[in-house]
């Protein structure tokens, strides 16, 4: 926490972000314009729709709301659960949504979030999740969250919950960020999941006051926290109007990179992520293709073997090789080497040899790059 910030001035800006209908940056430049909140909160509308330049109608709801909630109730309520309401003066306060264009004036947290330098992907899609958006949202976040990936989502129904239910059966941690206030779980049957991500490490975040229940515009709103705190962001499936496009637009004005799992072109909840790779998205196959977007400042600890992606082509069967070209194959192993270092590993001259690594480079069992031998991907 940062104690240049004062506990009254903390709590004045807990009551300005129960305003919702007014973007999080202007109520960073209604501080900056009234020196604190603690200033705003003592105007009466007429006067600050004036100085503000607002609409008194909107001056006036701004107050009403701020009024509504009791933010010492908010404070301590977060705290009886295990949680902070961090500002974005706290060094708590995640650094990839602080330079974000509009960081919400107060984040309710319970959990812990992961260090900024810490590798985050986002993966979301639609809540009409189909039995293939199930198995790609499982299979890739079983695999960034055995590398050491902390996945980001939304604790929706569908694919949210499908990618984050997968991080917590490995005991991973992975971050919801919901649509509702932090004392209630929505959707409710996703309680013990909320549970199991808390327990693990992972965090539960939101700008909304404690209570707020799960409004429909509170959930694009969220979205830009999501986009904010990846790098990537997966969309596995969605209709081409989904939520989970309108993050991958969010993340795209933040400059984070998109990438997408293509899908039945007859599908409806595949025409989001098909319609993505059209425009230029990254195409994701296997849990490599995300992994190769990650920042590499962010990739200390990852488990390098996730890196290599698998192959797509059927292994070559070397029954079909006379032995002698076998024990090539076993001289040049899974690395890169010359023609003189298989020739003394065999003990064969160089002309037999360089005829047998000719017939295997034309059989498609090996590849010449640079003068080294190594066995073929293709």
């Amino acid at each position: 926490m940062n104690n240049a910030i004062s506990t009254e001035e903390r709590l004045a800006r807990i009551q300005l972000n129960a305003f919702l209908y007014l973007r999080a940056d202007w109520l960073e430049r209604l501080i900056e314009i009234f020196g604190s909140a603690q200033e705003i909160l003592r105007q009466d509308a007429a006067t600050l729709a004036h100085e503000a330049n607002l609409n008194p109608k909107t001056a006036e709801a701004l107050l009403k709301d701020a009024f509504s909630i009791n933010p010492q109730e908010e404070w301590d309520k977060t705290a009886a659960l295990g949680g902070h309401i961090y500002i974005p003066e706290d060094e708590e306060y995640p650094q990839s949504l602080r330079n974000c264009k509009e960081a919400p004036l107060s984040l309710y947290v319970l959990g812990k979030l992961p260090p900024d330098e810490h590798a985050c992907v986002g993966v979301v899609g639609t809540r009409k999740i189909t039995p293939y958006g199930r198995r790609a949202a499982r299979k890739l976040a079983e695999d960034l969250a055995a590398c050491g990936v902390t996945i980001i989502s939304g604790l929706a129904r569908g694919i949210d919950s499908e990618g984050q239910a997968a991080a917590v059966r490995l005991k991973k941690p992975t971050v919801a960020v919901i649509g509702t206030g932090v004392g209630r779980c929505y959707p409710p049957e996703n309680r013990a999941l909320a549970k199991a991500i808390l327990e693990y490490g992972g965090a539960i975040v939101s700008e909304l006051p404690f209570n707020s229940g799960p409004n429909a515009f509170h959930f694009p709103r969220r979205n830009r926290i999501i986009a904010a705190l990846s790098q990537p962001v997966v969309v596995v499936e969605g209709e081409i109007k989904s939520g989970a496009l309108i993050t991958a637009k969010l993340a795209l004005e933040m400059g984070k990179d998109v990438l997408a799992v293509p899908g039945p072109i007859d599908s409806p909840q595949s025409a989001g992520p098909n319609n993505l790779i059209r425009q230029g998205a990254g195409v994701v196959t296997s849990v490599a293709d995300i992994l190769d977007y990650i920042p590499q400042q962010s990739r200390f600890g990852l488990d390098p073997r996730f890196f290599e992606a698998p192959s797509q082509t059927p292994v070559k069967p070397l029954e079909e090789l006379s032995p002698r070209q076998q024990e090539v194959m076993e001289a040049v192993g899974s690395g890169q080497a010359s023609l003189d270092q298989i020739a003394e590993a065999l003990k064969a001259d160089v002309p037999e040899m360089a005829g047998l690594l000719f017939e295997l480079e034309v059989k498609g069992f090996l590849a010449c790059e640079n003068g080294l031998y190594s066995k073929s991907k293709f």
